[in-house]
């Protein structure tokens, strides 16, 4: 297709025809085909960063998400992250359509956590904590209500008590159950689902808090040098992520504690792809379970693809 013809979709595009359900099971369908072939490419300057994330799966095509990272945007009433993500059919390499990038991250990556949490969090659920309150922490909130629709509370904590509450506010006035919690270490003991989406470098999350029977969510970790778990978390729980590939060797949760020995290679014991084949899980309503979001490229493919579909079957298409 021409350039000139290609759709460029938005969030004003397409938010009212996508939902959560539907964005959790494009990921899980996914997973059902071959595994993706994933590369990275980043440029630096400075202080600002070019990043280009690739992706290829068989029968569902080829994505490329483009991104800057512009330090002195602020300062020129400019978003710091732009990008853009070009998706190509899989058998002729035709561009299909450009998507803006922040539009597919902010689906993929709550839908990660939500299919992560489909597959090891108990059924019966009923309290939550979400640790930071920022956009990715919002968005946790709604897929967890649309997955685990029996919820009773979610708590919101922030080490600024003001934007919880704030959030809080938000998500209550939408329906979602929120509250603002002011102890987070009494939040956690109380919670089923623990979801933390900070940008921590150190550990915010402590195992001694954790009950057994608590499924975990750790989102916020993306670097080699942030981490939001302790040591102790690590040891008592049982242990997946979305993607060996783009977690185990590249983000600080799991790279850390694996370099100091505090845990192996072999207490990973599942990623999605062993997850949808029911080789592993949770073994007992008493276990911790524990999920690294790390996102990927594959991921933001996947979500891509499903909104072109959304896209293209909404009646004002």
């Amino acid at each position: 297709m021409p350039a000139e013809n290609l759709p460029y979709l938005r969030a004003s595009d397409v938010d009212a025809h996508l939902d959560w359900p539907t964005m959790v099971q494009a990921i899980a369908d996914g997973h059902h085909l071959a595994p993706a072939r994933i590369g990275d490419l980043f440029l630096a300057r400075d202080g600002d960063t070019l990043l280009n994330r690739a992706a290829w799966i068989d029968g569902m095509g080829i994505g490329l998400k483009t991104v800057t990272v512009m330090q002195g945007n602020g300062a020129r009433g400019l978003p710091s992250v732009q990008g853009v993500m070009v998706l190509f059919d899989d058998v002729t390499g035709t561009p299909v359509a450009l998507i803006d990038s922040a539009l597919v991250t902010y689906w993929k990556t709550a839908a990660d956590s939500g299919l992560g949490a489909r597959h090891l969090a108990r059924p019966d659920s009923r309290q939550m904590v979400i640790i930071g309150a920022g956009q990715v922490a919002g968005s946790l909130a709604r897929v967890y209500h649309a997955i685990f629709p029996d919820l009773e509370c979610i708590r919101i904590w922030n080490r600024t008590a003001p934007t919880a509450q704030t959030l809080a506010d938000t998500l209550a006035a939408d329906g979602i159950p929120a509250v603002a919690a002011s102890d987070l270490a009494q939040a956690v003991g109380q919670a089923d689902i623990v979801a933390s989406a900070t940008m921590a470098r150190e550990p915010v999350l402590r195992g001694e808090w954790v009950r057994p029977g608590t499924h975990v969510d750790l989102v916020g970790a993306f670097r080699a040098d942030m981490r939001e778990a302790d040591d102790a978390l690590l040891r008592r729980a049982r242990i997946f992520v979305d993607s060996r590939d783009t977690t185990l060797d590249h983000i600080g949760e799991l790279k850390i504690p694996l370099a100091a020995g505090v845990i192996t290679r072999d207490d990973v014991l599942g990623d999605f792809h062993d997850l949808a084949a029911g080789r592993s899980g949770r073994m007992s309503p008493e276990d911790i379970t524990l999920f690294k979001n790390g996102g990927g490229a594959h991921l933001d493919l996947m979500i891509a693809r499903a909104i072109i579909t959304a896209w293209k079957d909404a009646p004002d298409a």
